[in-house]
């Protein structure tokens, strides 16, 4: 079974960006993949700030990094780049972290203007970490993510067939876990 790790610089646990990754942990699960959650905002950021790569919860990150056989990488869009708590993570994983292992990158923003920031400041990092197989990247506009009274959020249906698209590439690039295809669950709220 395929284990699939997905790495998430939101600052904010109830962010546009966090529930997005929810409904694509759904259709992956559902899919027979294993998978891994890691919200950064979660790690020690003691460690992170001084590039402490020895506490014991930076380094099961680093291993779970070693260990998955895909990883999904996503981020909010602040000032025309990811995150920068994603990036001091990003730091700690050794240069070639990525290699031989197929990686998507997802992000989510306020405006059409920071579209690129995959392509100009994320994907030149995710491939100096040594990913030889970086996906087309996702950029969601915030406002196709529609938070609902008691905090869940709804994907714009574009939003998922185009989403659910690009996370059918990204499984099928790893070992079979099932025949059972992706499918949004479109009227499903997370």
């Amino acid at each position: 079974m395929a284990k699939i790790l997905m790495l998430h610089g939101s600052p904010s646990a109830h962010s546009r960006t966090a529930a997005m990754l929810r409904h694509v942990e759904r259709w992956l699960t559902d899919g027979g993949w294993t998978v891994r959650n890691v919200a950064v905002r979660d790690l020690p950021s003691g460690a992170l700030l001084h590039a402490d790569a020895t506490d014991p919860l930076i380094q099961e990150v680093v291993e779970s990094v070693d260990k998955a056989q895909g990883i999904i990488v996503a981020t909010p869009v602040y000032k025309a780049a990811y995150s920068g708590l994603l990036k001091v993570l990003l730091d700690l994983l050794p240069q070639s972290a990525l290699a031989g292992k197929p990686v998507l990158p997802l992000a989510t923003g306020g405006s059409t203007a920071h579209v690129l920031s995959i392509d100009y400041a994320l994907r030149p990092v995710l491939t100096a970490l040594g990913a030889d197989h970086v996906l087309r990247g996702y950029f969601v506009l915030d406002r196709l993510l529609t938070r609902q009274d008691g905090g869940e959020v709804l994907l714009d249906p574009e939003v998922a067939v185009q989403l659910t698209h690009l996370v059918s590439q990204f499984a099928a690039l790893l070992s079979p876990a099932s025949t059972r295809p992706l499918a949004p669950a479109l009227s499903t709220q997370t």
